[in-house]
């Protein structure tokens, strides 16, 4: 009998409601003021951070501009540098409170570039541990979390504007 591994967490993204509208346009609108169901960390004049709800590995957030642009070189240089910024003190906060040993950093751009939403530029900030790639991921394309989604979320809110927040 073969193995059989499932993942009904990822129901939802394969399943889930299609938006009318780009899905991160919606939540930098907040139409619904829904910041705590769509994990929103923080948001200012720029841009907005986010959980991923389908992460890489836990902990994993997007650092997303309210501007709907679908390339990297649309987007204005001060708001680029603003995004930067946001992103070394994710890395900063994963490092400090999640006990990250480093850190990923990187956009997909564009469709042939692996991105999953290609009109709306976003960027990734992913923990990485010692020794956190094993053969599940290498052999079998398959991730398995130490950590509940929900609490890691739960502690971030409560410390996010520590880090995102200009004093």
């Amino acid at each position: 009998m073969d193995n059989i591994l499932y993942a009904p967490w990822r129901d939802q993204y394969v399943a889930g409601a299609k938006h009318k509208e780009c899905v991160f346009c919606n939540i930098s609108k907040n139409i619904n003021n829904d910041d705590l169901e769509n994990r929103v960390l923080y948001r200012d004049e720029i841009c907005f951070v986010v959980m991923n709800l389908f992460p890489y590995t836990p902990a994993h957030f997007m650092i997303i501009p309210h501007r709907h642009l679908q390339n990297l070189e649309d987007l204005p240089e001060n708001e680029w540098l603003h995004i930067s910024k946001l992103a070394r003190r994710g890395v900063q906060l994963l490092k400090n409170e999640f006990k990250a040993h480093g850190a990923n950093i990187g956009m997909n751009l564009g469709e042939s570039g692996g991105v999953g939403i290609a009109e709306h530029i976003h960027l990734h900030v992913l923990p990485r541990f010692n020794r956190d790639t094993n053969f599940m991921t290498s052999i079998a394309n398959v991730r398995v979390y130490s950590t509940d989604f929900e609490e890691i979320y739960n502690k971030f809110i409560k410390i996010a504007d520590k880090y995102f927040k200009d004093e």
